[in-house]
């Protein structure tokens, strides 16, 4: 009967020491509408614009990204830590060796005749010194499990940095084609302006106008050479954004060179998008798959903490030689040797230790409340960006008839005045609002492909499940 207590204490206490990977909480989340063949294509989502200076760009900021090698050394921190946290569950051995040579004093102690006592002495030692706290109840193999998800949640920041700068180097590429759209726009607007201003110059030299109309042919001229300048802003400010953003040298970053891809009339176009939600985003998101190791790593650092209530048990030993001399130092009398163990049970700083574990639990419930909204969050932006592209693309679909549409009110405005029927204000009045119409067209064909840049990553694409490692 007592061996049979005896047992079931002993299994009530492996079982209460047993350290395991913590689950994360379960959320209503919505099903999935989307096929799995999505899901493939999101490793690499820009080769679907077809664009090889994209692509190369993308593949530069992956190797030369600040960003990026900060969140390399971050792993590289983690993994000391973790090396760290593994070490408590291992002995620790030292091996000592000491020599000293020591003088009596004669006043403490006189010298006799004949001496009985040496005045000078030799004391040379060598061994082994071990100690090892047994790890009874968990304490630091919840740490080490802890540890392993910091490295996890490190590996996690990474892809989620590797995300964020493919998309922010696509953005910057797309920003820069329509900056330089707009900037073909204006330069051939100018040149336009520039002959109607010449024509109604010699127009008004005829006498065949008034000042009115030239001044403000020369004024629309004026409107256009400043549309000009600051599309040029646009470019140039762009230019250095993408060459911070690939990592390049601060020389380079001071005068960019950003090579092109695609036609300007490529760059207004937009690729079509999956729609509906696929399944497994909990699984591509690596700032949930981060957050969740986080949350991992608050629980087991709350058991961590519980532990120090109960009492350390360690284990002390040694061994080795000593002696007067060299001769003598590894002989079988100059053997020594120890054995010892220790029990510790906190008594006075109780509070201590549960302050540790309220702290331990507020961490916890933090990082709780975080999880919940980087999993809110992940669904509202893969529902923002399946909006916006479907709007995008009705915007672009309608700005492109709408421009087609006023070229031909253009043309009929320059024949009626031509013809003496209207003033020059009906075709100035049609030439700023095909002019505005090719600027949002541009716009819309930018949008369309920014959305497709958000919904790649709102479905977390950029990164390989397989470069994180998991919790062993």
């Amino acid at each position: 009967m007592t061996r049979t207590l005896a047992a079931l204490c002993l299994g009530v206490v492996l079982a209460g020491c047993a350290v395991t990977q913590p689950k994360p909480p379960v959320l209503d989340l919505p099903e999935p509408t989307a096929t799995a063949e999505q899901n493939a294509l999101l490793e690499r989502w820009w080769i679907a614009f077809d664009d090889p200076v994209l692509t190369a760009l993308i593949e530069e900021a992956y190797a030369n990204n600040l960003d990026l090698k900060a969140a390399l050394a971050r792993i590289d921190l983690a993994r000391a830590g973790l090396l760290q946290a593994q070490s408590n569950l291992y002995p620790t051995v030292s091996l000592n060796a000491g020599a000293t040579r020591s003088r009596l004093s004669q006043i403490i102690v006189p010298p006799s005749d004949p001496p009985t006592t040496p005045s000078v002495t030799n004391d040379l030692s060598i061994g082994l010194q071990a100690s090892y706290e047994i790890d009874v109840w968990g304490k630091y193999r919840a740490g080490s499990l802890a540890a392993q998800n910091d490295v996890v949640a490190a590996q996690y920041d990474r892809e989620s940095v590797r995300i964020t700068v493919s998309a922010n180097v696509a953005r910057g590429y797309f920003q820069l084609r329509a900056a330089d759209a707009l900037l073909v726009i204006y330069v051939d607007t100018a040149k336009t302006r520039a002959e109607t201003v010449q024509l109604q110059r010699d127009r008004f030299e005829g006498g065949l106008i008034g000042e009115y109309d030239l001044r403000q042919a020369e004024a629309e001229l004026s409107a256009v050479q400043a549309d000009i300048a600051r599309a040029q802003q646009a470019v140039a400010l762009t230019e250095s954004a993408l060459a911070t953003l690939t990592g390049r040298s601060p020389r380079a970053v001071f005068t960019p060179m950003i090579a092109r891809g695609n036609s300007i009339e490529a760059a207004t176009s937009a690729p079509q998008l999956p729609s509906g939600l696929p399944s497994g985003l909990m699984q591509r998101r690596p700032d949930i798959r981060r957050s969740e190791a986080d949350l991992a790593a608050a629980d087991l650092r709350i058991q961590q903490a519980r532990t120090n209530y109960f009492p350390t048990i360690s284990l002390t030993g040694a061994y080795g030689f000593e002696g007067t001399s060299l001769a003598n130092l590894f002989t079988g009398p100059a053997a020594a040797w120890s054995l010892g163990l220790a029990l510790v049970q906190p008594l006075f700083s109780l509070k201590s230790i549960e302050a540790g574990v309220l702290a331990a639990e507020a961490r916890r419930d933090a990082v709780t409340v975080q999880y919940q909204q980087i999993v809110q969050n992940a669904f509202r932006e893969v529902h923002d960006a399946l909006s916006t592209n479907d709007s995008a693309q009705r915007v672009l679909a309608a700005e492109s008839a709408r421009r087609e549409q006023l070229r031909q009110a253009l043309a009929v405005a320059n024949l009626r005045y031509e013809a003496g029927r209207t003033s020059y204000l009906e075709v100035l009045d049609a030439q700023r609002t095909l002019l505005a119409s090719e600027t949002l067209r541009i716009a819309a064909a930018r949008d369309a492909r920014f959305s497709i840049v958000d919904f790649a990553k709102a479905l977390g694409g950029g990164w390989q499940t397989e470069s994180v490692a998991s919790i062993q």
